[in-house]
């Protein structure tokens, strides 16, 4: 039987390029400025703001203003949507190819020896990180130890964070808002900014490897209570993403210390 010749996708020919590939590669990490990324692939400023237009257009990094300094933008990856694309793109080869659970929705890990550790930082320590801890510790059922923290600690966990994450049945009723000064000095395999500003100022813990994630503070959200639950459901189903694929690197690089070690599914 003939088959009709078509085209390499439009996705395949976007990361065959070596810097983009590499632009990638960085996010995959952190949420950078764009100057933290030139700094990062040691090339032009005019070309990493070209491949980043190019990533951008194809809807695979976003940028978000940030708080800290209006005159500079957070790019981060869209990891789910690169996935979606790059199976469609495997699916037209051969249908097999795009048969795989999207990482976003693995519902499973499993970590041997001690659990790793996480901080979660933003300002108040009311919403976000508080949110961000109570995830990690129901998607991983235990099997990673989060904490969180603020700059400048409220004096309680945000209303609209417990009853958006109630919802979701994951309990916050007993979380209190905490400051960042109780946590210098002890080790954490990662720490996790979640506010422009406090990532700006934030202590350093050298035997973690930081992350950024560029995300709005949903207590500054304004309008009726329905409009403001629903920006709190938004930054659920993004923390929810961003941790289900935070979890599935740690179980990747437990594996690679700990051996035999499986992948759960």
């Amino acid at each position: 039987m003939q088959t009709m010749e078509q085209p390499a996708p439009s996705v395949l020919k976007l990361l065959a390029h070596d810097l983009r590939w590499t632009l990638l590669q960085q996010l995959t990490q952190s949420d950078y400025r764009v100057a933290e990324l030139v700094a990062q692939v040691k090339q032009p400023l005019n070309l990493v703001s070209y491949h980043l237009r190019q990533l951008r257009q194809a809807g695979l990094v976003h940028e978000r203003r940030s708080t800290a300094d209006e005159r500079s933008f957070y790019y981060s990856l869209d990891l789910q949507r690169l996935h979606t694309l790059y199976l469609q793109a495997s699916s037209s080869l051969h249908p097999s190819l795009g048969e795989e659970i999207p990482p976003a929705q693995r519902t499973q890990w499993h970590f041997d020896g001690s659990p790793p550790r996480l901080l979660f930082l933003c300002t108040s320590n009311s919403a976000r990180s508080q949110m961000a801890e109570a995830l990690v510790g129901h998607l991983s059922q235990g099997q990673v130890q989060a904490l969180s923290a603020g700059s400048h600690p409220a004096q309680a966990v945000n209303p609209l964070a417990i009853r958006t994450l109630a919802r979701w049945g994951v309990q916050m009723s007993q979380s209190v808002p905490k400051s960042l000064e109780m946590f210098v000095g002890q080790p954490f395999d990662r720490v996790i900014t979640l506010c422009d500003r406090v990532r700006e100022r934030c202590p350093t813990w050298l035997d973690s490897s930081p992350i950024h994630w560029s995300l709005p503070d949903p207590t500054k959200a304004e309008g009726s209570e329905a409009e403001r639950q629903q920006v709190f459901d938004q930054l659920a189903s993004q923390l929810d993403v961003r941790i289900r694929l935070l979890l599935t690197l740690l179980e990747r690089e437990r594996q690679e210390t700990v051996p035999g070690q499986k992948t759960a599914s």
